[in-house]
């Protein structure tokens, strides 16, 4: 069964994110808050780990549009081919915030991802999320956890997740009550801007 830990956004506490990291450096799954839903992830360069969330969503790794969570555009050179200015403006302009950018991905991509082209990068405006990334040095893959009622889409309440989800998942933090929608999906590995999915981050920034 999953651990259950409250974190609180305003000032994270380093002993909580530690635990949070520890869980992910050994391949658990975690549940977290963001600026927008709740999302699973877990360690980027832990193949058991990817190959467990696509189970859950029921697709196949190579073929899953995971996002990536990045503590800043620092890491943006990972994963990312060179982009031109103005991408690299709109980015500052939006993150950290509630987007999902689509950028070109590079040679860089873990082995799992090789076949893809794009890569979708998310900066939430969250500390939680955003201190468990900086601690563990290198971005959480990440998916929302969608609920199958299509009335809620997404469950908002960190104790019902919890309720759903601890016999799936390693570790489910409580930050608060999340939010029912999802990020604004902005397409930027062309020349021009394309919206693919307006959500809770305004599309005026481009």
């Amino acid at each position: 069964m999953a651990e259950f830990i409250k974190i609180y956004p305003d000032k994270p506490s380093e002993a909580a994110i530690a635990k949070v990291v520890k869980v992910l450096q050994n391949g658990g799954l975690v549940i977290y808050p963001t600026d927008t839903v709740y999302g699973l992830g877990c360690d980027i360069t832990n193949s058991r780990a990817l190959e467990k969330i696509a189970k859950i969503k029921g697709v196949k790794l190579e073929k899953a549009n995971f996002s990536f969570i990045c503590h800043d555009l620092s890491n943006l050179s990972d994963y990312v081919r060179q982009i031109d200015t103005s991408t690299f403006k709109i980015l500052k302009r939006a993150l950290p915030g509630p987007y999902t950018f689509i950028l070109p991905g590079n040679n860089n991509l873990p082995k799992e991802f090789k076949k893809k082209t794009t890569v979708g990068i998310r900066i939430p405006d969250n500390n939680i999320i955003l201190e468990i990334v900086r601690q563990l040095g290198n971005p959480v893959v990440s998916t929302s956890i969608r609920d199958e009622d299509d009335v809620i889409e997404y469950t908002t309440d960190p104790e019902l997740i919890f309720e759903k989800w601890q016999n799936l998942v390693d570790l489910v933090i409580d930050g608060g009550y999340g939010d029912n929608v999802g990020s604004t999906i902005i397409d930027l590995s062309e020349h021009d801007p394309v919206i693919i999915r307006e959500g809770k981050g305004d599309v005026d920034i481009l």
